[in-house]
């Protein structure tokens, strides 16, 4: 149970090291956090904040999230997520967080979602080998027996077919940091990060099994 930061992913980029060597990293923009609830196992069952990030007009809101950010005099936000933490009271609403939680961290785990690639096939998707390219294969691209005859009947479910790839959560472990530029609300973490640029990632601490 971690405290972290989500933060916009603004692109890849290159910087020197004391040593001159070229390290590739991603550049995550993280403004500060607002605490807007504070969960614990008496109320909710479980120990938790919740946290707005990213500025939102009332018309792209719901009723139900107005009256919350109402409630406890708090601007509008248009993302909510939550951290589990051990000591909820330890945080107040209205409360700000920012880069500072990750100021004594090394290695950091990346959350997001993947680039969305559409429908597609077996080879792409699941990187299924392809037929012969000869004129008369008429089988390049296929994905073959698809199962067995009459049993079992039906197709097993998880059989690797063609369908949506990519746009799902996906979690990179153990980055580098390289490099936090607190005046700038900059992260540098090295390699790259989930997701296109300008969508939010979570970033939190690595879990120390994997340190």
């Amino acid at each position: 149970m971690t405290l972290g930061v989500i933060g916009e992913k603004l692109g890849m980029t290159q910087v020197y090291d004391e040593q001159g060597l070229c390290i590739p990293v991603t550049v995550i923009k993280v403004d500060p956090l607002t605490v807007t609830q504070v969960k614990t196992v008496e109320t909710d069952g479980y120990n938790a904040i919740q946290v707005g990030v990213v500025p939102a007009k009332e018309k792209h809101l719901t009723k139900a999230q107005i009256g919350h950010f109402k409630k406890n005099n708090l601007d509008n936000f248009r993302h909510l997520q939550e951290f589990r933490v051990d000591n909820p009271s330890d945080y107040t609403v209205g409360q700000k967080i920012d880069l500072g939680v990750l100021s004594e961290i090394s290695k950091v785990d990346v959350s997001g979602k993947s680039i969305g690639k559409g429908f597609q096939g077996t080879v792409k998707r699941h990187n299924f080998s392809r037929g012969p390219m000869g004129h008369g294969s008429k089988n390049h691209r296929a994905p073959g027996s698809i199962g067995a005859g009459t049993t079992p009947g039906r197709i097993y479910k998880g059989k690797r077919m063609a369908g949506n790839m990519g746009n799902e959560k996906v979690t990179v472990s153990k980055l580098s940091v390289v490099k936090i530029i607190s005046d700038k609300n900059l992260l540098l973490v090295k390699g790259s990060v989930p997701g296109p640029e300008g969508k939010l990632v979570t970033v939190k601490p690595s879990r120390t099994k994997w340190n």
